[in-house]
């Protein structure tokens, strides 16, 4: 197949070089995105009287044709090809004659290329805006079924207060709505145009690149040539908000893989998101949550690819860019792939309340509202947060919980303490008096869920 660049080379190049230089293994995905983005520019050309409009239209129908044939599996994408770009003006101009080599009139493949990037990574993120959506529903949902089930919160992964279930749950509410945030707000990045910028100074034709835009649903045109061709930070913050997600849900995963433990016993991922041991027939292991957390490491390591191969580049196009769509297909594809998986995982995880209120009933937990309790009867917070130290100390040694003290053990400490103690540290008061804004008091968290699905109503309308 001739390659589009003969003429001042021969098209001949070493085989290991031609391996290297292809990139139809991968850009192949782009058929689709290649071929309207050719129609649209087609459609320009006819408009602006540079190809007559027969010919545009022949193109068109041809275009459309191909399309057709390739998504149908009548026509086979040519491996041997350089690209899909390569690719697609050989074939036209197979079954069409010369003609197909006009669409190329006032287009280069720097402009070319990303543009069918900005294009299928546009309704790559759509897809991926409502799988978070979905993710945020799912925990929603979970919260709100278990919204008075009291666990322990930690601090350094040590019993700090108790909290509810749900409350837990909604603070990766709140993260994966940052993410949906995040996504949603690409697409300004992502639908700017950079077509007909050509190979980077713009053509001498007297194109309309507003009009292209506008055939390709494109939100504004990029400014300077230059810049259009050789901008990668739409590809750059699609691969950061995406390390980001996968942060989050990796640290989620690595509290369900510890609340699944046999030491805590607070939550059991179902079956069909665990696997089993082949030696040890009584294991059943939280495998869905560990491949999730070890996935986080392939995007990040795609986003400091992306950004090492940018941080040098000299203006304008280098076929370093090359390198991007690999990056940012598998990162897709990575991300697809987790978000089809955890939001039923959420939904049908099976929780544990009794394993929770027990484990929140050990390590002195409500010692923080026994410091509130004597500050609010006048002691100075610092002298009560002494006082409730040396308590705890005294309850530790004496294999004793606090609510499990007598009030003549209480007044020992101090005689600010009375009957009324023991209700001020139950569990239940410490989480219901919890109720600041954004607090663990159920009303509080049942708030929290309203809230977020208000949001995410609106913002899953107005993308």
């Amino acid at each position: 197949m001739r390659k589009l660049w003969e003429g001042r080379n021969d098209g001949r190049i070493d085989d290991a070089a031609e391996r290297l230089n292809a990139s139809i293994s991968f850009d192949k995905r782009l058929y689709k995105e290649d071929i309207e983005g050719s129609i649209a520019h087609v459609r320009m050309l006819g408009k602006c009287g540079i190809v007559p409009q027969d010919q545009c239209e022949l193109l068109v129908s041809s275009l459309q044709t191909l399309d057709e044939d390739i998504s149908s599996g009548k026509v086979a994408i040519d491996e041997e090809a350089e690209d899909v770009h390569s690719f697609i003006e050989a074939y036209l101009t197979s079954k069409i004659g010369g003609i197909a080599k006009k669409m190329h009139t006032a287009r280069s493949r720097n402009d070319q290329c990303v543009l069918d990037l900005r294009l299928w990574l546009d309704r790559e993120n759509d897809g991926i805006v409502s799988l978070i959506g979905d993710l945020v529903r799912s925990i929603a949902d979970k919260a709100e079924d278990n919204i008075s089930v009291i666990m322990p919160g930690f601090t350094h992964l040590q019993h700090a207060q108790p909290v509810l279930f749900s409350h837990w749950l909604m603070a990766y509410g709140e993260m994966f709505y940052r993410d949906l945030e995040r996504f949603a707000n690409l697409k300004a990045s992502i639908r700017r145009s950079p077509i007909g910028a050509c190979a980077l100074a713009g053509t001498s034709f007297a194109t309309d690149r507003f009009f292209e835009a506008e055939q390709l649903g494109m939100s504004d045109v990029i400014g300077n040539s230059m810049d259009a061709v050789s901008d990668r930070d739409f590809a750059a913050e699609f691969l950061f908000a995406s390390s980001l997600l996968m942060m989050h849900l990796s640290r989620m995963c690595e509290e369900i893989i510890i609340f699944s433990s046999t030491q805590y016993s607070f939550l059991r991922p179902a079956d069909e998101y665990s696997t089993g041991s082949s030696i040890m027939p009584q294991k059943k292991n939280p495998d869905m949550a560990e491949l999730i957390r070890g996935k986080s490491g392939r995007v990040y390591g795609n986003l400091i690819s992306l950004l090492t191969v940018l941080k040098a580049l000299p203006l304008c196009y280098n076929k370093d860019m090359q390198e991007d769509k690999e990056a940012v297909f598998d990162t897709a594809d990575t991300v697809r792939l987790v978000l089809n998986v955890f939001p039923n995982m959420i939904r049908t995880m099976i929780v544990n309340p009794d394993s929770m209120l027990d484990s929140a009933r050990k390590g002195f937990m409500n010692a923080t509202d026994m410091a509130d309790y004597l500050a609010k009867r006048g002691m100075p917070f610092r002298d009560a947060y002494n006082v409730c130290g040396r308590i705890v100390n005294y309850a530790s040694d004496n294999h004793k919980r606090l609510e499990d003290l007598s009030l003549d053990e209480f007044k020992g400490f101090s005689e600010l303490f009375s009957d009324d103690v023991y209700e001020a540290i139950a569990l239940e008061t410490c989480v219901s008096k919890r109720s600041s804004y954004g607090g663990t008091a159920r009303e509080c968290v049942f708030a929290n869920i309203e809230r977020m699905r208000k949001r995410l109503s609106q913002l899953i309308q107005g993308k």
